[in-house]
């Protein structure tokens, strides 16, 4: 498996922004033939994410760096029926199509699946939608900050509190776990496909997923349960499953689910051992219902020293808390390099975001730099079986650039 589980696997990324193309990109990662399909000039409109206002600024052009990698890039223009006649015949040859444009945009550019089955039986054709294919709201566009983030409930279920605005999500938070299960329905459509012969037509949604990701609490609403107050951090009903800042501004959580044996270890651990036998936080529901009082104790503490001594102490003593991250920790994070999880670009000390699934006994691909619009369209045209005379000829016509 040294050229991955999918060497050999031909995918046509016919989709634009993250969830969709994202997916793609693990196949990528795992050996597949990925061919970008994008519109001649300025291609994917994705490309020009990092200068809208408000992203980041820098030299390198980070969004396409990541849903872009390993990919070959043709440029076609599929309002040109020259360029829909290459793309059919690269479809007769796929094993994976994926898009994410609106249904009536696939139908407009002849791209639905019922244009495209019919070339080749064993095709999976994988569609990505906001709101799904059914229903009054299939056509509409959306995002995952309003389709998957806002329709979801999980925007104003991550609220502090019920008098805080609801909260705003950062750009691709809910496109990339969609791409997961959007690969997810992509690798079980080929599982199929090994039992049948037959190709089939897969879809996820942005809408679908927000719901699965909020499902606990969706699924209690669903099932008639009765919510309580959401109360602040300061007022929470767990002390020792709550936030704290420290000394130099840093925050951890705490998640102590074993309370009854840990408590004591975490009193001891704030040098307040004295709790251990104080009467008001004797039991669990002693602990529960006198939680604000306690959580003014932990505030107090935990404001006595900076992040890394805590650190030290609690994984010292076995407590199970987490270290609130903030972006200038990523690059330096030895646990994320050692497991994988940032691995340099070929050729190149500069550090990608690996995809979150690791096989035994098979590599991914070392992740090489995204391609330039239309950098591999000549590359791709000969492998279909154009000629240089044929090529030139769709370049001449616009359906190519």
């Amino acid at each position: 498996m040294e050229k991955g589980i999918f060497s050999g696997l031909k995918v046509l990324d016919c989709a634009s922004f993250i969830a969709a193309p994202a997916a793609a990109t693990v196949l990528s990662d795992f050996g597949a033939d990925v061919i970008k399909i994008e519109p001649p000039g300025a291609g994917d409109p994705y490309r020009n994410l990092p200068n809208l206002p408000g992203y980041p600024t820098g030299e390198h052009n980070f969004a396409w760096l990541l849903e872009a990698r390993n990919k070959k890039s043709i440029a076609l223009d599929l309002a040109k029926p020259e360029a829909q006649a290459v793309l059919y015949k690269l479809v007769a040859e796929a094993d994976v199509f994926i898009t994410n444009m609106p249904p009536p945009v696939r139908a407009k550019l002849g791209i639905t699946h019922d244009h495209l089955a019919h070339l080749n039986d064993r095709l999976i054709y994988a569609s990505f939608t906001g709101y799904g294919e059914k229903g009054v709201e299939a056509n509409k566009p959306g995002f995952d900050s309003n389709a998957y983030w806002a329709r979801s409930g999980l925007m104003d279920l991550v609220r502090a509190d019920t008098d805080t605005t609801p909260a705003r999500s950062v750009a691709g938070m809910g496109d990339h776990p969609c791409a997961m299960a959007f690969y997810g329905a992509i690798v079980t459509a080929l599982y199929q496909r090994e039992k049948t012969g037959k190709g089939s037509h897969v879809a996820s949604n942005l809408m679908a997923n927000g719901v699965w990701a909020a499902s606990v609490l969706a699924q209690a609403k669903l099932c008639g349960a009765k919510f309580g107050e959401r109360r602040p951090r300061e007022r929470a009903l767990n002390a020792v499953a709550n936030h704290y800042q420290c000394k130099d501004g840093r925050w951890l959580i705490l998640s102590l689910l074993s309370e009854e044996k840990q408590f004591p270890t975490l009193a001891k651990c704030l040098g307040r051992e004295d709790l251990i036998t104080d009467p008001r936080f004797a039991t669990k529901p002693d602990r529960h219902a006198r939680s604000v009082e306690l959580i003014k104790i932990f505030d107090e503490t935990f404001a006595t020293r900076d992040l890394a001594e805590w650190r030290k102490i609690l994984d010292g003593n076995g407590l199970v808390f987490g270290v609130v991250a903030i972006l200038d920790d990523i690059p330096n994070d030895q646990q994320m390099l050692d497991n994988e999880v940032l691995v340099p670009f070929e050729n190149d000390t500069m550090l990608t975001i690996s995809s979150p699934i690791w096989i035994d006994g098979t590599k991914k691909v070392q992740p090489r730099k995204p391609p330039a619009v239309g950098e591999h369209s000549d590359e791709i045209l000969r492998e279909a079986g154009y000629d240089e005379k044929a090529i030139k000829q769709l370049r001449g016509s616009g359906a190519v650039g």
